[in-house]
């Protein structure tokens, strides 16, 4: 078996050296996994590790993509780019430069007159969730990664399915790993489809652990979308191992709504081939219930670059006061941590929040690792002592930030397709900042001291973990 395990370890590596390009962190850690592990190093490649499916499956998703939205974007990045847009708040002005990187590598055009809702209780979301679905008339489109086949799931697939023997179009996009690999089958959806309704399963593999659809995003008529860090189920509402769930999910009504709705359709028309496409019932005028500018911006293995990284690292330079992160997963590569480094070497107060009790053991080691580098730099981190912290947010100088299904790893960054809203309004940015002091009551300060005083055996698994931590 031996003589058979070593030259495929070899022709494994010869394929990450010279023909994947992965960075050099992960190409290393893919190396020691293959010669340190022989028995099983392969076998872990197959599943996770190799990028030659992924290029063959997504560069034609990228290629559609962009050209279905080019000609919607072309005019906005004209102008902008060409430094002839009419900034529409202080903020937008402030933070010009992320704007024109997110509209030139996701093509996120910038929207105004947005009214948001901040939602950080499963109990508040999931309200005004079932909310908007009650009150549908035309369609209801949603994606989410999870949707547990438990009360709250259930719930939620009732809600739609009555919805659709009343006519309304409903289309459900699932991720088929995430809500069917754990307990949920296809037939927790029967009641939406002998309603009438449709069932996308994204990437229909519940064996594959990279290139997952991550997003979570609902639109009702166009009018009224929801994005954030809530998958569907009952740990959502706090009634699982965890205990309390803490995340974010924003409630966005205007011109943004418009943009999610872009991109439920792309990944719809990628999954199920039906060529949905931009017909005006699915675009109504949104009016103008608000004041905040929005982007939304896409990430994914059928992506260039990494946009959504490199919006969170275009913040954090601009930031002047403050850095507030809350994240589940801290595993950043070097660009992020550098941006950070340098932002708290400025004199910027940063300061990052990651739950104090693990989902994943391996990834929590490692996240505290690479929290050892921000408190050499002079920031600060915290502990969630609350419950599980599940929120993906980022807050600068309380007037910008980001909020979705982005986690700041590099599995967010590079393998799973995410989405996440980008604000520019410092009412938006007041609410968030006030959400993550609030929750400095019931968190613990990692201290410089404290955390140099660290047991030898905690340092050995954070090493260990860091080591792998390219392949999480």
């Amino acid at each position: 078996m031996r003589w058979i395990i070593l030259p495929l370890n070899v022709i494994f590596a010869i394929i990450i050296v010279f023909f994947e390009r992965k960075e050099p962190t992960e190409t290393i850690a893919w190396l020691v996994v293959l010669f340190l592990l022989p028995p099983v190093g392969f076998v872990l490649y197959l599943l996770l590790g190799q990028n030659y499916t992924r290029q063959r499956m997504f560069v034609v998703k990228e290629r559609e993509d962009r050209s279905f939205l080019q000609e919607i974007f072309a005019e906005q990045q004209r102008t902008f780019v060409g430094d002839n847009y009419r900034c529409t708040s202080p903020e937008v002005e402030r933070f010009n430069k992320t704007v024109s990187l997110l509209l030139q590598n996701s093509q996120a055009y910038l929207t105004g007159g947005n009214r948001v809702g901040v939602f950080t209780r499963g109990e508040d979301k999931f309200e005004a969730l079932f909310a908007a679905i009650g009150e549908a008339r035309h369609h209801i489109h949603m994606e989410y990664f999870i949707i547990n086949n438990d009360d709250l799931g259930r719930a939620v697939v009732h809600a739609l399915a009555e919805k659709a023997r009343q006519g309304v179009e409903v289309r459900l996009l699932i991720d088929t790993m995430g809500s069917l690999r754990g307990g949920g089958s296809r037939a927790a959806f029967r009641e939406l489809t002998d309603a009438g309704g449709k069932i996308g399963e994204f990437f229909p593999s519940i064996y594959r652990v990279n290139y997952r659809n991550h997003r979570k995003i609902a639109v009702i008529d166009g009018v009224a979308g929801f994005i954030g860090g809530f998958n569907i189920g009952n740990d959502y509402l706090g009634d699982g191992p965890l205990g309390y769930w803490r995340d974010t999910t924003l409630q966005i009504s205007g011109p943004a709504a418009w943009a999610l709705q872009l991109r439920f359709v792309l990944d719809w028309n990628y999954t199920t081939g039906e060529g949905l496409r931009l017909n005006p019932r699915y675009f109504p005028s949104p009016g103008a219930p608000g004041r905040t500018p929005v982007q939304i911006a896409s990430s994914g293995p059928d992506t260039r670059w990494s946009p959504i990284k490199e919006g969170y690292i275009s913040l954090i330079n601009s930031a002047r006061k403050s850095v507030y992160i809350q994240t589940p997963y801290f595993i950043p590569d070097e660009s992020v941590i550098d941006a950070l480094r340098i932002a708290a070497l400025s004199g910027v107060d940063v300061r990052i929040m990651i739950p104090c009790k693990p989902d994943h053991i391996f990834v929590y080691w490692a996240t505290l690792s690479f929290i050892g580098e921000i408190l050499e730099a002079g920031g600060r981190a915290y502990t969630y002592d609350a419950g599980f912290l599940h929120a993906k947010t980022i807050v600068v100088d309380g007037e910008a930030g980001s909020v979705g299904s982005a986690n700041w790893d590099v599995r967010s960054f590079r393998l799973n397709f995410e989405a996440n809203a980008f604000f520019y309004d410092a009412a938006v940015g007041a609410r968030l900042a006030a959400a993550f002091e609030a929750d400095l009551n019931v968190s613990t300060e990692i201290t410089l001291e404290g955390y140099r005083a660290r047991p030898l055996g905690v340092r050995m698994k954070e090493s260990i973990s860091r080591l792998f931590s390219p392949l999480a």
